[in-house]
């Protein structure tokens, strides 16, 4: 067992350089949705990254044709399967260019090369005596176009369809797939990254618990003809699982082209949850019979639910593409989806989500950081980076954090938590706003004595948005190119090895201002007519708004009055959305008891990055109940025109010091 792990390893670092990456070939009995955009979104991510490292890649996404759904669905629209899969087929390859996806191959399951291959591999199949004919008696799902077996059915019906399957009795093809159960059991514990997240490799091993039954891989020509014909029985077509999952193949060419040599097996397959059994079970084994290595992995993802319902077209609640890059644009649908969807897990889509997400962390964090440190460049250094002096300082914060990053960035994205990888840049897009803060680098500019500080403040404030860009051009291209252009570099030599360096920026390399990359986005017109509704006040709460507008001074207080108000440091131990208000955060803070703070910051700031912050709070505020949720305090914040910014203080400062 030993030796074979090191053999494993050792054919694993062989492949490190070579990345090939596969969506499921997409069924087209509907149009692009969501759920595909998700996917695809992943594998072209995954896909960049892996070019950035130095990896060669492969991507490949494409179109399952074939089957009795598509059948009825072609009928329904009265137009032939030909006709009907060409047109749905060709939804698909015009989405992806609106999100800057482009893969290497669009590959169609009615594309003669693939027929050819999949007839090929039947034929190999047969030949050695792994397909046998028999008749079978069972169950059959018309939706999962499939034969269930007992243990899978929920209160007697298809968990996915929720109706009872039919009674089907009929003479077919079976692949012995019993046959290679044990193997892939051994296989699967082997290789603890065959299947991830792991809780899908569990679920696959629990179902492989019991004993696997053969697969039917044939359906009679009397009830299906739009389908791959046996090659050893015109009377039956391929069953639509073993004609679509070779498509992994045909998409290198096997078994002789030059691209299946170079790219199996390193192929890493992004699928949804719901076709887990089919690539977790069917392919591995169906591999095995034909005589090829296993892939590499299997990667998993949940679902994208609409009010905790699974997206559905029965139930109308789909979101096309289209709309999400109409109304986001291509970069920030990319961001949020691989933002709000922790790999693995199910994720809601909201519009208020994705609003608050674009103009927290986008608009905000990135775009402040962009327009801050290039409008202090150019006016305190006419537009030239300077030279880095290595000073001690806040700024060194910068330099420590991104030594420690591009590793664990790397190591993250390499195991699909793209959200935790993004999570750990935004980090250090929020370190530099705050070493702007605290250096203050207007004030160090009418200090002659300090320039050597400001010129190493400006450097690193200028590499750490270079080096941002590139760790976030797999998931931002578009933005992140902008970025890199705007100091005159090539995104052809800093999306690679070399651009993850620090350093690259030299003495005197001009940086141009750029527009804002993502503006902030406003409240749709429901918003608007709810926020007109809250706003309205009696006459009394009028007439004292227009006095305190005529006024152009503060209203002078007494100490006295100030003395009442008792303003405390506190740590942000938690943090959350409101469970019934977008524009609310629910916050625990730590001051120096727990207690619960709303604050309606939600549209400003993203809840995963306030977590450990320390804050300025008014302690002493009577209780009120915000929205259902009681709120013991109210936290402090600065507004100007780009928006809401933190009052934090030292780290070093105790939670429950006294501001005075």
């Amino acid at each position: 067992m030993a030796l074979k792990t090191l053999i494993r390893k050792a054919r694993a670092n062989q492949m490190n350089s070579r990345f090939y990456v596969t969506t499921p070939i997409y069924y087209v009995n509907a149009e692009p949705h969501l759920g595909h955009a998700y996917s695809t979104v992943v594998a072209d991510v995954q896909n960049r990254f892996h070019r950035l490292i130095g990896d060669e890649t492969f991507f490949l996404t494409g179109t399952d044709e074939h089957g009795d759904k598509i059948v009825q669905a072609a009928h329904k629209q009265g137009l032939s399967p030909k006709e009907y899969t060409d047109k749905i087929s060709q939804k698909f390859a015009e989405t992806w260019p609106l999100l800057n996806i482009h893969p290497d191959r669009f590959i169609r399951t009615t594309d003669p090369q693939h027929i050819k291959t999949v007839q090929m591999v039947l034929q190999k199949v047969y030949d050695q005596g792994d397909i046998e004919f028999r008749e079978y008696e069972g169950l059959y799902c018309f939706g999962c176009e499939r034969f269930l077996i007992e243990r899978e059915l929920v209160d007697g019906k298809c968990p996915d369809h929720k109706v009872e399957p039919t009674k089907l009795k009929e003479k077919n093809y079976f692949f012995l797939m019993s046959k290679y159960q044990q193997w892939l059991i051994d296989h699967i514990k082997a290789n603890p990254d065959f299947i991830t997240p792991e809780r899908y490799k569990n679920e696959v091993l629990s179902f492989l618990k019991e004993p696997l039954d053969d697969l039917c891989i044939s359906r009679p020509v009397t009830r299906l003809t739009w389908g791959v014909p046996l090659p050893f029985d015109e009377n039956f077509v391929t069953y639509v699982w073993f004609d679509a999952l070779i498509n992994y193949l045909t998409g290198l060419d096997y078994p002789d082209g030059e691209n299946f040599s170079k790219f199996w097996p390193a192929a890493n397959h992004v699928i949804a949850k719901d076709i887990l059994k089919p690539h977790g079970i069917y392919w591995p084994t169906m591999l095995r019979a034909i005589g090829i290595e296993p892939y590499k992995a299997l990667h998993v993802h949940g679902y994208w639910k609409i009010k905790e319902e699974k997206m559905s077209k029965s139930l109308g609640n789909i979101i096309r593409p289209q709309w999400l890059v109409e109304n986001f644009g291509a970069d920030a649908t990319r961001y949020c989806l691989m933002r709000e969807m922790s790999f693995g897990l199910d994720a809601s889509f909201s519009h208020q989500s994705f609003v608050t997400r674009i103009n927290a962390d986008l608009a905000n964090d990135l775009g402040n950081l962009l327009s801050r440190s290039t409008t202090m460049l150019h006016k305190f250094r006419q537009g030239l980076v300077p030279d880095e002096k290595g000073i001690k300082g806040p700024q060194d914060d910068l330099r420590n954090y991104f030594a420690n990053l591009i590793p664990k960035w790397q190591e993250l994205m390499t195991d699909f938590q793209m959200h935790n990888a993004l999570q750990e840049v935004w980090k250090a897009l929020n370190m530099a706003n705050k070493v702007i803060d605290t250096t203050a680098p207007w004030q160090l500019a009418k200090d002659e004595s300090q320039s050597d500080l400001l010129d190493d403040v400006m450097y690193c404030l200028m590499e750490s948005l270079r080096l941002s860009a590139v760790l976030i051009s797999p998931v931002l291209p578009d933005a992140a190119e902008k970025i890199i252009r705007s100091m005159g570099f090539e995104p052809e030599t800093e999306f690679s090895p070399q651009g993850l360096k620090w350093g690259r920026l030299g003495n005197g390399t001009k940086v141009e201002k750029l527009p804002p990359l993502f503006p902030r986005i406003g409240p749709s017109k429901k918003d608007a007519k709810d926020a007109q509704k809250a706003q309205k006040k009696s006459k009394k709460d009028k007439v004292k708004d227009m006095a305190e507008k005529e006024g152009s001074k503060d209203e002078f207080i007494t100490i006295d009055d100030f003395q009442k108000v008792h303003l405390r440091v506190a740590e942000i131990v938690k943090a959350e959305k409101h469970p019934n208000a977008d524009r609310l955060l629910k916050l625990t803070v730590k001051a120096p008891e727990e207690r619960t703070i709303v604050a309606g910051i939600a549209e400003h700031f993203s809840p995963d990055l306030l977590v450990g912050k320390k804050v300025v709070i008014v302690a002493n505020l009577k209780p009120v109940k915000l929205r259902g949720v009681t709120s013991q305090g109210m936290l402090l914040v600065a507004k100007d025109e780009s928006g809401l910014h933190l009052l934090e203080v030292s780290s070093d400062t105790e939670p429950g010091a006294k501001v005075s």
